[in-house]
């Protein structure tokens, strides 16, 4: 999401402050699974979610002004795959987010706010994952989301794999952020109240849930947050530390859980694959493929969705990330981007 100068720089600050400095480089910190976008098409890639349906597939997004449009990446070459594009909805605002639901449907997040909480309402998006990966026009589902308490800015949605349940991570900094609760079921026909459920303290970009539902993840340009989930009272567990990233803005679990993909915005952008903090259960191989991913016409379908949920447990587990010494230098790339933004459109 575009922001202010003033404001990007000044978040950045901050989380340089506030976070590890380490001299090793960033790649030496990649898992197997990481993966390069090369589709030109992609230069704000802004959501990552790995699909169910497909093994080693990814649902990724550019930012606003793009429409409503998904691209389904192969994570072991980072070639597009599939366009989705979505029709029955109105003109996308600022898509932020993607998250894959239990129900077989992919979620879009409407949700961005360039004026901090100038919308009453954003959208939310679902449509069914395809069976065959191809370039289509899909109809979907439009769902009209307000908050309690008043309009704000979010970046990060993430269906719960066993509940299907919807959350919404709000972007605010300094223990103001919040993890919030759709209803239930969305309704296509009134209005989808989210409330607060816990607060959160991440200038949030993205999360997602492991596949089995005890853990949300959470991320910024520069940290990050670990959440048992604890059976919807969600308590923090420990911090993350993101890849360093131009413009660190996508997270996603691969669909094993063993991996958490780290995605920034950017032409050519890398998707940075770490080990998976210890403590949620993972999903056998032979149900999800291997992490890394796959050419799909090489991998059987995955099987329904997984068992049921168990309760996040114990386990100290780690990220094993940190930012390097050139942390510090992000905000000159992020006064680059502000500047090219503005270059091409104005505020």
């Amino acid at each position: 999401m575009r922001r202010s100068l003033a404001t990007l720089a000044g978040a950045v600050l901050l989380a340089v402050a506030g976070c590890a400095v380490s001299a090793a480089p960033a790649a030496a910190e990649e898992g197997d699974g990481s993966f390069t976008l090369t589709d030109p098409r992609i230069t704000e890639s802004s959501g990552l979610a790995a699909s169910r349906r497909h093994p080693g597939i990814y649902w990724t997004h550019n930012d606003s002004e793009d429409g409503s449009r998904v691209f389904a990446v192969d994570g072991r070459t980072g070639r597009t795959v599939a366009t989705v594009t979505l029709s029955g909805v109105g003109q996308a605002r600022d898509i932020e987010a993607v998250s894959v639901g239990p129900d077989g449907r992919v979620y879009v997040g409407d949700i961005g706010d360039n004026f901090d909480g100038g919308w009453d309402h954003v959208w939310i998006y679902a449509f069914p994952e395809p069976k065959r990966l191809r370039d289509a026009t899909v109809p979907a589902t439009q769902y009209v989301v307000q908050y309690e308490g008043g309009a704000r800015d979010a970046e990060s949605l993430a269906v719960h794999p066993k509940t299907g349940r919807v959350y919404i991570v709000d972007k605010r900094k300094g223990g103001d952020g919040h993890v919030l609760a759709g209803p239930k079921r969305l309704s296509a026909t009134g209005v989808n109240i989210f409330r607060p459920v816990a607060g959160i303290d991440v200038w949030a970009t993205d999360a997602a849930f492991s596949p089995d539902g005890s853990q949300l993840a959470v991320r910024g340009y520069l940290d990050g947050v670990l959440l048992d989930w604890n059976g919807g009272r969600p308590k923090e567990r420990q911090r993350l530390s993101p890849p360093f990233q131009g413009q660190g803005e996508s997270l996603t679990y691969s669909a094993d859980g063993r991996l958490l993909l780290f995605g920034s915005e950017g032409e050519g952008s890398r998707v940075v694959a770490k080990p998976a903090p210890e403590g949620a259960a993972v999903e056998p191989p032979e149900r999800s493929g291997r992490s890394g991913g796959a050419s799909p016409s090489s991998r059987s379908p995955a099987a329904g969705p997984p068992a049921e949920a168990s309760g996040g447990d114990g386990g100290d587990g780690g990220n094993g990330g940190s930012v390097t010494l050139g942390g510090v230098a992000l905000i000159a790339v992020i006064v680059g981007l502000w500047a090219a933004a503005r270059h091409r459109r104005a505020d």
